[in-house]
């Protein structure tokens, strides 16, 4: 199959600003677009694409974030520092887990976990995009990536390419309020319909075509687009 995850989206207020401000963070280059700008990734890192919109449609906590690994609490402590150099800020930090909940620019909420973290030991620095899923979304991912599966516990999924690097994840977060409207997905370049067809075999359903791409969910109701 032919799928390829190019990118996670974030629909954002100027695009190239936080793009800038990521390229930045994780010594990459910026590519403008029609829409926006792209952060690209390699083959064990994800890349990351901002989508310019003018409508303010954050109303509540993403339903998908990254996270940021450390290799010790200075280096930790950098990072933070680091990220509010280039304008991100610190939502709050949470001592007992030992995570610091930040936000960019765009107000994209992400983590910059704490050392010693195993389950994203070798994961890289880009380590994770998570997102609000049941189990169903991470087995489908999954199939249609072609990654393994590395972890399935209670109402936890979470897949990574067998080449290493970024995990995926999902999680059913019921102890948290309502998620906000604004919109993350992920991003795949298609090389032919046969490939939609097999992602709806799996289980996504087709929303909208646009031109070049279609609009689709995954069993857990997220959204995604598929380029041609």
């Amino acid at each position: 199959m032919g799928l390829h995850l190019q990118a996670v989206a974030f629909e954002v207020r100027d695009a190239p600003g936080v793009g800038r401000f990521w390229a930045e963070l994780l010594g990459r280059e910026v590519v403008p677009e029609d829409d926006g700008v792209l952060v690209p990734g390699n083959e064990t890192q994800i890349g990351l694409r901002f989508v310019e919109t003018e409508t303010e449609t954050e109303t509540g906590p993403n339903r998908l974030h990254l996270h940021l690994t450390s290799t010790n609490l200075d280096d930790q402590m950098r990072t933070v520092r680091r990220v509010e150099e280039l304008g991100g800020r610190i939502i709050r930090q949470v001592p007992e887990e030992g995570y610091v909940v930040m936000a960019d620019p765009g107000r994209n909420e992400f983590c910059v976990i704490e050392p010693g973290n195993q389950f994203l030991e070798g994961a890289g620095f880009l380590a994770e995009a998570t997102e609000h899923g049941p189990p169903e979304a991470g087995r489908f991912w999954s199939e249609a990536l072609g990654w393994p599966l590395v972890w399935e516990r209670d109402l936890q999924t979470a897949i990574q390419s067998p080449l290493g690097g970024t995990k995926l994840s999902w999680d059913v977060r019921t102890h948290m309020r309502p998620y906000g409207s604004k919109r993350q997905w992920f991003d795949l370049v298609s090389t032919g319909e046969e490939d939609v067809q097999r992602l709806i075999e799996l289980g996504a359903t087709e929303i909208e075509r646009r031109d070049t791409c279609l609009v689709m969910t995954d069993p857990g109701g997220n959204e995604f687009v598929v380029r041609s």
